[in-house]
């Protein structure tokens, strides 16, 4: 909005205006709008989740020194996805289609995580969605996105091929035959797209979800993944970087730096206020609409294999507790790990629960650093 304002009218009038075309001011002015907002936002926000005694309930089989959380605030996700949507509508260019597909991906998860967190807040116990609820709901919205994606590769705009860390050539394409117009044909032509999107989107949003445990845990290691994403996103648009870096150019990447931005942004406000000891929880609201938004700018600039190193953690969280699920079952009850997911494993060990996160935090910027390396090392 503010940039057409800026680039389209207040142009023709005052020159200087022709800085907000450029997308390192407006990556800038997004990043800081959505910090801004999402400070300013925060205390009524937690205030009235306190008023309506929307408070997180705590598992009875989880850690001992987590049942003094009970009763803490929580759905402080619609701070973080309030903290995404407006500046990337204020300083994005809202005629990219890109742009468009990442609101979508971050809502329509988001209003998965509403509705099963709204469930439990007002029955008043650990009851929301069930599993299966929930799982197929993710789906459906996944599916959304790999239509909308399809349409877009019909127009040329997009690419079903896999860009493969460390090779160059090696891009296998998703696709089983060529795409045509007709759309009853989409689901059984291109069975193998759906999957690999589905997967991508849904394992990124859970993932994301089964992190988010300790104070300030998931939502600071999103700041890492979500920067890293920014730097990726920009160098894929820029042809000289995308060119250098032997990456495919994507012109209609340049936008989703502004949303990649703004999610940087937002997370770091709402560290603010979810740091140890957190005023308030995001709750899947939160959780699942940035698993879903970093899935889906993993997929709209072709680093899908890439987000298993940036969000490196998240997706070790998710293993920790397939693992456990598993050895429970095919091994008689016996678990690998005291407690997962794995965060809980060392707070059993008796770690503290700040020392946990920062060596968590460290753990997920040397993994993103990786995934930026490897950029060249092709």
């Amino acid at each position: 909005m503010l940039y057409w304002l800026f680039t389209q009218v207040l142009q023709k009038y005052v020159h200087s205006f022709n800085v907000f075309g450029y997308v390192t001011t407006r990556v800038a002015l997004a990043s800081l709008t959505s910090l801004a907002l999402s400070l300013a936002l925060g205390p009524p926000l937690i205030r009235w989740l306190q008023i309506k005694s929307f408070g997180q309930h705590v598992r009875e089989e989880g850690p001992q020194s987590h049942f003094k959380k009970a009763g803490t605030p929580t759905m402080g996700g619609l701070l973080i996805v309030a903290g995404i949507v407006v500046p990337t509508l204020l300083w994005a260019d809202l005629r990219n289609q890109y742009i468009w597909l990442a609101l979508l991906g971050l809502l329509g998860f988001g209003a998965i995580g509403f509705i099963d967190d709204y469930a439990k807040v007002t029955k008043k116990r650990n009851l929301g969605l069930t599993a299966r609820q929930k799982f197929w709901l993710q789906v459906a919205c996944a599916m959304v996105v790999a239509f909308f994606l399809l349409l877009l590769h019909a127009d040329q705009a997009y690419s079903t091929a896999i860009n493969v860390p460390f090779f160059k050539q090696f891009k296998p394409e998703l696709l089983i035959e060529p795409l045509t117009r007709n759309f009853w044909t989409y689901p059984l032509a291109f069975v193998l797209f759906y999957i690999f999107i589905v997967f991508v989107m849904v394992g990124s949003s859970n993932a994301v979800n089964l992190t988010d445990g300790l104070d300030g845990l998931a939502i600071g290691l999103m700041i890492i993944a979500s920067g890293a994403m920014t730097v990726l996103t920009y160098v894929s648009s820029h042809r000289q970087f995308a060119d250098y870096l032997d990456l495919a150019h994507l012109p209609r990447s340049q936008e989703l730096t502004v949303f990649c931005a703004s999610m940087v942004g937002a997370s770091l406000g709402f560290l603010w206020y979810n740091c140890h000891p957190a005023q308030v929880f995001m709750g899947d609201v939160g959780s699942l609409a940035l698993g879903g938004g970093l899935g889906i700018v993993a997929v709209l600039i072709k680093q899908e294999i890439l987000l298993i190193f940036v969000g490196g953690i998240f997706v070790i969280e998710a293993l920790s507790v397939i693992l456990q699920v598993g050895s429970y079952k095919l091994r008689g009850g016996k678990r690998i790990f005291k407690m997962a997911p794995i965060h809980h494993h060392f707070e059993a060990l008796g770690w503290p629960e700040s020392k946990v996160i920062a060596r968590f935090w460290i753990a997920g910027f040397v993994m993103a650093l990786f995934a930026l390396t490897t950029l060249k090392l092709r």
